[in-house]
Parts: structure tokens; C-alpha cells; sequence
């Protein structure tokens, strides 16, 4: 899963995962079949109203404009996600930062002609691939890209903490702690540490040592992360 970074005007750093070109087809698959499946619907309709012919055509190109425009309407009107971005998690952005307009949406919907219609998703495949921004040839025309909202999961977003094989515990209170307040403490811990927040530090060595009702000598940087080391034993050997 690719990421890349985008300044607002605020000079607002912004990570953004882009969307894998796998997701991309799948949503775009969902969304052919529900364009498809509306206009034999509309289809079906018609025959049954059985209508005069003279008639039935304007009155077909009339019901089937909202299956022609689909993307730019679907995208407009539901902030970058069509069906098949909804429930592939994916969404249309601008690659500033901002919310893309309606300018934006009509300029990656006409440029499908060259991305997908004539090159049968040839030219939009080849582009997304060397790039490597997520962006197809209407995409770089409207500025935008195509970002994934699934969260990407890792070991430092659970409780979980790399122990050595031969990891020998030192507080075995730290059973005392819950799962949630053990995720609190690490995710507090590793924000403190990024930061040189000393003072949260000193914090939770303070409210730990409360819980656990002990005394140590370690440092308090040191005591808070063989707090989190233990917890992990103890729970990986339960």
C-alpha cells in the first residue's frame, strides 16, 4: 500500500495511502454492473410501458442520462465515491489537500473516453502503474488521485510489543492492567518519546507505579517501556 504526502495551503502535512491498482478494478467492476443492471432496468421499463416509438427514444435518452453520467454525478454529489469506491473504501482527492470540485469530477469522467472507453482500461492501467501516485490520465488532467480509507493495521497500533525469545519479566503487578489501559500507556509512551514530551513520561511512571503498588529504581523512560515489555509476556504466556 503506497503513500505519499500532500501540503495544504494551511501547510498542513497530509499521508494519504493510495488505493491499489487491484481495488480500483474491483470498484470499477461493481460499478459497470450497476450502470448495466439500471439501464436494462430502464430497458425492461420501457417495453413494458409499451410506448409509441415516435416517443420511446427521447424518453430513453432522457431516463438513461443518469447511467451516462453516473461518475461525475455519484462522485459530486457523494464527496469522490461512486458504489463501487463506497464498498472498496476508496475515494477521490486532490492531491492540494482540498475537496475536489465539480470541475474536477467532469475532467476525470470525460477523459475515461482515453483512460478507459478506446483503450479498453489499457491506457488508465499503464498510467496508475508508472506514476505510482494512483493517477490515471484524468487524474493528472483534474489533479487529483484515488486514496484508500482502509486503516492499515500494524503491531504499534495494538498492545503488542517485539519481546526477545528469552525475555525474562521483572513486574509481574502489570497483570493488574486491562488491555485498554495498556494500549493507552504504549500509545501514550510512543507519542511522548517522538516528541521528548518528558513530562508525560514522568506521568505515567507516577500512575503506574500507583496501580502496580511498587517501587522501582529504573528511570522512568525505562520503567514505563519494561511495563509495556512485561505486560506482553504475561499475556503471550497466559
Amino acid at each position: 500500500m503506497k503513500e505519499f504526502q500532500i501540503e495544504t495551503a494551511q501547510n498542513v502535512s497530509i499521508h494519504q495511502n493510495i488505493a491499489s491498482l487491484g481495488d480500483r478494478i474491483l470498484a470499477y467492476i461493481i460499478d459497470s454492473f450497476v450502470i448495466y443492471a439500471y439501464w436494462i432496468g430502464i430497458i425492461m421499463l420501457l417495453i413494458f410501458m409499451d410506448l409509441d416509438m415516435r416517443d420511446a427514444w427521447a424518453i430513453y435518452l432522457l431516463v438513461s442520462l443518469p447511467g451516462f453520467l453516473y461518475y461525475v454525478l455519484l462522485e459530486t454529489f457523494f464527496n469522490g465515491q461512486t458504489i463501487g469506491k463506497k464498498l472498496m473504501q476508496l475515494r477521490v482527492v486532490k492531491l492540494d489537500g482540498s475537496k475536489p470540485s465539480f470541475a474536477s469530477y467532469f475532467v476525470r469522467w470525460i477523459m475515461r473516453i482515453v483512460d478507459v472507453t478506446l483503450t479498453s482500461g489499457g491506457v488508465a492501467v499503464l498510467t496508475i502503474l508508472i506514476r505510482g501516485n494512483g493517477q490515471r490520465v484524468g487524474d493528472m488532467a483534474a489533479g487529483t488521485s484515488v486514496i484508500t480509507e482502509k486503516k492499515r493495521l500494524t503491531i504499534n497500533d495494538t498492545i503488542l510489543k517485539e519481546i526477545p525469545i528469552d525475555y525474562t519479566p521483572t513486574y509481574s503487578q502489570v497483570t493488574l492492567l486491562k488491555d485498554s489501559e495498556m494500549q493507552t500507556v504504549k500509545s501514550l509512551y510512543r507519542t511522548a518519546v517522538f516528541k521528548g514530551q518528558h513530562h508525560i513520561i514522568l506521568s505515567l511512571h507516577k500512575r503506574l507505579l500507583e496501580v502496580m503498588q511498587i517501587e522501582t529504581q529504573e528511570k522512568p523512560i525505562d520503567f514505563v517501556n519494561t511495563v509495556i515489555k512485561d505486560y506482553n509476556y504475561y499475556t503471550q504466556h497466559m
